[in-house]
């Protein structure tokens, strides 16, 4: 799979690229907004990891032409993390955000993810944090203090991969259930009874979570202490 990197900071740029080569991905590079979408249009990419910030054309502009066109996956880069930014991202079109600085091992995990949903073929095998380790493909999850895996339903399963794929970020309620449901598919006491259900296949004590944390008045996250 083809993917086209997108950031002014050059030496940042040859960072992801090495990071995704390793994984097997061919890696194209843009420094500009201008020449993202030149790319873009030749290379036909399966992915764009776009930052927000740069030169002649801005992220949000280059996800607004590329979506008036074609409906490739875009992971946004961005070194704000700002509530009003995030939605604006997935207003115009945004498949997913990953805040600056990350781990080379989130990148790459939420790259998989986003070209797994976009494809539908089971890239992520498995995805650890801490004594917890989830295999999306099988809906399992294993705690090392526990000798059988846990079978998750589907929606636990998307909420659960979601969550740890962007561990040690806030996500929203509205990205949640963007995410696990689509878009107005649910409501906030659908996702509270969602986390619930999980908290008590996975937590030792539901009522004092370690792995899922909630953030009052902003949403959910996962611990990346766990």
């Amino acid at each position: 799979m083809k993917i086209l990197v997108v950031d002014d900071d050059r030496v940042l740029a040859d960072v992801i690229t090495f990071m995704l080569h390793k994984e097997g991905f061919e890696v194209i590079q843009a420094y500009d907004g201008v020449a993202a979408l030149e790319r873009w249009e030749k290379e036909e990419p399966d992915l764009v990891v776009l930052d927000v910030n740069m030169p002649k054309l801005d992220g949000f502009e280059v996800c607004r032409r590329i979506r008036g066109q074609g409906d490739t996956p875009i992971l946004m880069l961005t070194v704000r993390n700002e509530e009003e930014d995030v939605l604006n991202g997935f207003e115009i079109g945004v498949d997913d955000y990953i805040v600056k600085p990350f781990s080379p091992g989130q990148l790459v995990a939420r790259v998989k993810a986003i070209l797994r949903r976009s494809k539908g073929k089971p890239i992520v095998t498995e995805i650890n944090i801490g004594k917890l380790t989830i295999f999306p493909g099988r809906r399992e999850v294993k705690i090392e203090s526990r000798p059988e895996a846990i079978l998750l339903t589907h929606l636990e399963n998307q909420l659960l991969e979601y969550l740890m794929i962007n561990a040690g970020q806030v996500l929203t309620i509205d990205m949640i259930i963007d995410h696990v449901w689509g878009p107005s598919a649910a409501d906030r006491d659908m996702l509270r009874q969602l986390v619930h259900r999980l908290r008590v296949k996975i937590e030792m004590d539901p009522a004092a979570p370690i792995y899922i944390q909630t953030f009052p008045g902003l949403g959910y996250g996962f611990s990346e202490k766990s």
